[in-house]
């Protein structure tokens, strides 16, 4: 009797044991972990996530829509300035023809500031100062036509089949690209370490008539420490929105985030830090591609 009664207990632990185990897994906790991750919910009209490491892509929105870039554009200056192997140490003047953009642009640097190129350039890309994005292209070699030829060559030849430029700065609507081709600009701006330093410094001061004027950046994510950013950039027009990309580190691999036509003043630093967060969640785990709505 004795033997018949541990059987029929050993018997009864097993059924509990697999009921419970079965009450574990369909709790919401245990259902959440083993579903897909969901949509990070980003508000950015379009959106990409490239893992680059192995070209794969972890989110897409609108990714192959082109729109006005606005000062997305400075990458494409800065490559083809450096291209051409301009002595950044050359010193340069502010004229006339680098300030009338339109109502509204405002501007410190004034007419008759001489800067370096090296230092117009940190400004273009750090803090996007239109006139020393300006002041490249007028003193690029046959000037501004000269300079957006070559920014539509040099997007031809990194394939960047939906852009086109029509100016060195930004400012107007006319410039435009995908987020695809936008992602293809940000690697190659990566590769150079002119302008991962230059966009990725927090603060750079320069003397303008005799006084030291301090720029920052205008990406808040290059002075947070939670971030590790190798090469950004900003940009606004009303066409085109708020707009951020970057190439950033997150757990030893490199993703390109490219978050255009950002609806509200923080909203792109919000989709960068839900798509930061997004890809912590997953644990790096290779991920089939994502459409968010």
């Amino acid at each position: 009797m004795g033997i018949i009664d541990t059987n029929y207990q050993k018997s009864s632990l097993t059924v509990i044991s697999v009921l419970l185990g079965l009450v574990a897994f369909s709790t919401p906790a245990a259902a959440k972990s083993a579903a897909a991750p969901r949509d990070p919910n980003l508000r950015s009209a379009s959106v990409l996530v490239v893992d680059q490491s192995d070209s794969a892509v972890l989110l897409s929105k609108r990714a192959d829509v082109a729109a006005p870039i606005a000062s997305i554009t400075k990458l494409m200056t800065a490559l083809v300035v450096l291209d051409a192997h301009q002595p950044l140490d050359d010193l340069l003047e502010v004229t006339s023809s680098d300030q009338d953009f339109g109502k509204g642009w405002f501007s410190r640097l004034s007419v008759g500031t001489v800067l370096s190129r090296g230092d117009l350039m940190h400004l273009a890309l750090m803090s996007s100062e239109n006139r020393a994005a300006h002041a490249l292209g007028s003193n690029y070699p046959g000037g501004v036509p000269a300079i957006v030829e070559a920014m539509n060559a040099k997007a031809a030849e990194l394939g960047m089949t939906s852009a086109h430029f029509v100016d060195p700065t930004g400012l107007s609507s006319q410039n435009v690209a995908s987020a695809a081709d936008l992602a293809k600009l940000v690697i190659a701006a990566s590769r150079n370490p002119t302008i991962r330093e230059f966009s990725t410094d927090k603060s750079y001061t320069v003397r303008i008539h005799g006084h030291l004027v301090e720029f920052r950046n205008t990406d808040k994510l290059v002075a947070n420490p939670a971030w590790n950013i190798v090469v950004q950039k900003t940009g606004f027009i009303n066409e085109a929105g708020r707009c951020l990309v970057m190439e950033t580190v997150i757990e030893g691999r490199s993703l390109v985030i490219v978050l255009l036509d950002s609806l509200g003043k923080y909203t792109r630093l919000a989709d960068a830090t839900r798509v930061k967060n997004w890809y912590l969640a997953t644990g790096g785990a290779r991920l089939s591609q994502i459409s968010m709505r």
